[in-house]
């Protein structure tokens, strides 16, 4: 989340930087906080007198007074009114804290100062391509054409075990998925990334720290009986392993790659990618994430955008890369890099991959922290992830690349060795 403090002494410059994603009243937060620091100030003012009227009375007792002394019971009824308008100025108090903690969790994260501005994804600005050499020419069929034709995809059987945007691999379909998995962990910890397996469920505490609450509680599935939701992301629990932490500097940065399924409701997305394997409501993928030190959170997010784009490297797939610019830019990110693969049957680039900077947004509300050695005091750490790659989509580029004028499809070199196999 945004700092309130931040926000109570540059107004001027939070509201600038904030418009250039869209409205938002930043106004009735500050109006809120002012009344809750009078609310503050008088508390305090009123605790002080009341702790000096106790006192007074004591050393008072202590010398021998008549505890029937008017003066004395005048103070003890002054006493009661300061403690009856303690009482009643307290829970007021708490009531305008919790009020601006929820508002605040409704701001997004400000864009950083080099974003480029726009209203949305047509403003975006492409940084780099990759790979032209790669697109083929001969692509005809989409890649769930190809998959039912190989038998290796089937979502007509997936409608009658779950509902449509679920898709069950046959086969070879899932020894090519497994295999990519574990093509990106092999890379990813090769590069320095320790691997975790999560839990896929997490509670509400973990989605709020990440972003995804309250603002996208449609997108994604909760379970009625628990405070506990399917994952949309790894980046929701590996972030979470060190919420409520203070981590030593020296231990800065930590680097984590994993793989989970994830969940998505897809709300809103409705006649878009309704065939296939890129919008489904579960999926596999691997998750980069990074925890890092704020002096090297913006080297940090360049190594992150090669990283991921290196598994479309090695697999000699086409792809760019996009900058988003500040209509696009996800909820929490500052700063955001799209990957997109060629894919044939869309005659064009699609996302496969976000990269994102949130500096210390998700660790504000998150509140993991770190300490330098010798000094006083803490700083929040800066957060980066990124797709590593989405599982499904990489298939669909494999399948649609690669696809061969006899209806096969040729396995890319470096996944030759996990599938034993040169041909789907």
């Amino acid at each position: 989340m945004i700092d309130l403090k931040q926000l109570r002494d540059h107004p001027g410059a939070f509201a600038d930087r904030l418009s250039r994603r869209g409205e938002y009243d930043l106004q009735a937060i500050l109006d809120l906080d002012q009344k809750q620091r009078e609310l503050e100030t008088q508390r305090s003012q009123l605790q002080a007198r009341s702790n000096q009227i106790g006192k007074t009375i004591g050393e008072r007792m202590k010398s021998g007074s008549n505890p029937q002394d008017p003066e004395i019971q005048e103070l003890r009824q002054e006493g009661g009114t300061v403690k009856a308008t303690l009482s009643e100025l307290e829970p007021q108090e708490r009531d305008l804290k919790a009020e601006i903690g929820e508002l605040l969790l409704t701001i997004p994260n400000l864009p950083s100062d080099d974003t480029p501005v726009g209203k949305n994804e047509t403003d975006n600005i492409e940084v780099r391509q990759w790979g032209a050499e790669y697109i083929p020419n001969n692509a005809k069929l989409a890649h769930w054409e190809i998959g039912e034709n190989l038998g290796i995809l089937n979502f007509e059987r997936s409608v009658k075990i779950a509902q449509s945007r679920f898709a069950t691999l046959v086969g070879a379909g899932a020894a090519l998925e497994r295999a990519l998995i574990q093509l990106m962990l092999d890379q990813q910890v090769a590069a320095g990334y320790v691997e975790v397996l999560p839990p896929v469920l997490v509670n509400s505490d973990s989605l709020t720290a990440t972003g995804q609450l309250p603002k996208f509680a449609e997108e994604s599935f909760k379970c009625d009986q628990d405070d506990l939701w399917l994952s949309p992301t790894a980046e929701v629990p590996v972030t979470n392993l060190y919420r409520d932490e203070i981590i030593n500097a020296e231990d800065l940065p930590i680097y984590h790659c994993a793989y989970t399924p994830c969940f998505r409701r897809e709300a809103g997305s409705y006649g878009r990618d309704t065939r296939g394997l890129i919008r489904l409501h579960q999926f596999n993928k691997v998750e980069l994430v990074k925890l890092v030190h704020p002096s090297t959170s913006a080297a940090e997010h360049e190594t992150l955008v090669n990283h991921a784009a290196a598994i479309l490297e090695a697999l000699k797939l086409p792809y760019r890369v996009v900058e988003l610019c500040t209509g696009d830019l996800g909820f929490s990110a500052a700063k955001c890099y799209d990957l997109e693969v060629w894919l044939p049957s869309a005659d064009g680039y699609r996302e496969i991959s976000s990269c994102s900077n949130f500096l210390d947004f998700q660790a504000r509300r998150g509140n993991i922290r770190f300490k330098e050695s010798g000094q006083k005091g803490t700083q929040f750490v800066h957060t980066l992830n990124g797709s590593g790659l989405a599982v499904g989509r990489t298939m669909a580029a494999v399948l649609e690349n690669y696809q061969q004028p006899d209806g096969t499809v040729h396995v890319p070199d470096v996944l030759q060795p996990y599938l034993n196999r040169t041909v789907l």
